[in-house]
């Protein structure tokens, strides 16, 4: 067991208890009808400072032209941007890392009276995720948002390798970013036989069971080290466990619904574990 994790019991206590909270909060915004409409952008925001909450467009966010560039171009480009935010040291810095679901993160939605970093890559994988973090060095995030996972397993990546990657990641962000909360989030689930993303045969061959049962092993090494974990898998799984179609484009990636779902899973967590820290 981690001497840091007996150091910071609220941040257990958070992990353990607050997804009741979350659940109940979700629950009231997917009970409201969704009656906003924006645009979408017209290329991806990386930096979001205060910004309100429009409700987001139908379509799928726009990356621009990022979605032409190859990894090393893609990582030569999220390189150059951590390096702005290490020049300019916004205050309430918050990181999204990880793979297409964090890079889609649609701007306009992300919880206000914060700056956030997006350096999510599509197709990311735990091993390189895990090799690109030294571009983070020179940030001083307050928190850290972790979600990787799922292209492990539509790679065929065992489990024990990805919780491996897992935990260096975790170390790793932990010793480079010691005032940083680092929070772990669940992978989701996908909608089985009502996917229609372009690798359905693959995603297929991981039962949603499975990916539960690595969550468990995930929030374990939370736990074990002292870090928050956030499961967000409750908040868009149906009744049977799978990934509510009403809030996904293909059964794999989310829709604007599903990131006002994810946009107050944060907004609870950040208003609970931060703003009275900051008040302190």
């Amino acid at each position: 067991m981690s001497t840091r994790s007996k150091t910071i019991p609220t941040w257990l206590f958070f992990s353990l208890a607050a997804n009741g909270l979350l659940l109940l909060a979700i629950a009231w915004v997917l009970q409201r009808e969704y009656q906003w409409s924006v645009p979408s952008p017209a290329s991806h925001s990386t930096v979001t400072t205060g910004l309100a909450y429009p409700t987001p467009s139908p379509l799928p966010p726009e990356l621009g032209p990022r979605h032409q560039l190859n990894y090393q171009q893609w990582v030569a480009l999220l390189e150059k941007e951590a390096e702005v935010i290490a020049d300019q040291k916004p205050e309430n810095l918050s990181i999204l890392i990880g793979d297409s679901l964090s890079l889609w993160f649609p701007s306009e939605l992300l919880p206000k009276e914060r700056s956030w970093l997006n350096q999510g890559i599509s197709g990311e994988t735990s091993a390189g995720l895990m090799n690109r973090l030294e571009l983070l060095d020179k940030t001083q995030p307050e928190v850290i948002f972790v979600m990787i996972g799922i292209n492990d397993l539509i790679r065929g990546v065992k489990d024990k390798t990805i919780l491996a990657n897992q935990q260096l990641i975790v170390r790793y962000l932990q010793q480079v970013h010691p005032q940083a909360k680092i929070v772990v989030q669940s992978i989701l689930p996908h909608s089985t036989d009502k996917v229609a993303w372009e690798g359905r045969d693959r995603l297929l061959t991981i039962p949603n069971s499975r990916i539960r049962e690595l969550n468990q092993q995930i929030k374990a090494i939370a736990q074990d080290e002292g870090i928050i974990y956030l499961d967000l898998y409750p908040l868009f799984a149906d009744t049977d466990g799978n990934l509510q179609t009403e809030l996904s484009t293909d059964g794999l990636h989310l829709n604007p619904q599903g990131y006002v779902v994810w946009r107050n899973a944060l907004l609870v967590l950040t208003q609970l574990l931060l703003e009275p820290a900051a008040k302190e």
